[in-house]
């Protein structure tokens, strides 16, 4: 009997499914509103092939910017900065906790314990080392930055995010890595404490913003590779992020 191929021997001969779940680097990416009086992102061509097409730029930015990753120093002092994370923590098991439904009959939706126990009561409990990413559907609104920020007449945005309750339950009671989501932050958009991200950041986990694609994972069963810039010393940064389904 042929000896079916291990998940190493399909990723090298296609039998898996690779899903890019990041977003493209660009001037019309939406970004945190306020600090820039404009768009923080820029792109210099220094020299052009004869199309016109770059064949060497430079680009300047934020660390923040487009689908980055948050290290734990970003909002807890002495603890990991983007360099500094470990490298065994990028490729990992990924849950997707979808929730789309209540976010969009609640746009302010903040991930509860039970969205996490209905979860493990179809799928078992997370795995270790999980990255754990909450669907919220935001990503639909990518190519519309008003509608991605959905400020209120007060300048307030309203998007969901995950919840002090949460974070702190997958930091004491599972092993995770770190969290995601597919808009601009963890922390709902009415958050102005930024609570939920001193609790994951502080307990040395990173985060995962502006994910894209993540539709398009399975909610159990696939794996996730992290593969952030290495800033010396960086809060975070731009990262390419790539679901791997068996």
């Amino acid at each position: 009997m042929e000896k079916e191929p291990d998940n190493f021997e399909k990723l090298f001969s296609d039998k898996l499914e690779i899903i890019d779940l990041t977003h493209s680097l660009n001037d019309s990416s939406p970004f945190w509103p306020g600090g820039e009086s404009k768009n923080p992102f820029t792109y210099h061509i220094i020299a052009a092939q004869p199309s016109g097409a770059s064949a060497l730029g430079s680009y300047s930015t934020v660390e923040h910017y487009g689908t980055h990753l948050d290290a734990p120093i970003h909002f807890t002092d002495n603890v990991a900065s983007v360099d500094q994370l470990d490298p065994q923590s990028f490729f990992v098991p990924v849950a997707v906790i979808d929730v789309r439904e209540k976010c969009q009959a609640n746009e302010d939706y903040r991930l509860a314990i039970e969205d996490i126990t209905e979860w493990e009561g179809r799928n078992g409990t997370l795995p270790d080392g999980v990255v754990v990413l909450m669907l919220t559907g935001w990503g639909d609104k990518w190519n519309d930055m008003e509608a991605y920020r959905n400020q209120d007449d007060d300048g307030k945005m309203h998007f969901p995010g995950f919840s002090v309750e949460v974070n702190t339950f997958l930091v004491n009671e599972r092993n995770i890595n770190g969290i995601g989501i597919d808009n601009l932050s963890i922390d709902y958009g009415l958050s102005s404490g930024f609570e939920a991200h001193a609790v994951t950041n502080g307990a040395g986990k990173y985060h995962l913003e502006n994910v894209a694609n993540m539709h398009l994972l399975p909610e159990a069963g696939a794996y996730l590779v992290v593969a952030p810039i290495k800033i010396e010393g960086g809060s975070g940064g731009q990262v390419r992020l790539f679901g791997i389904v068996p």
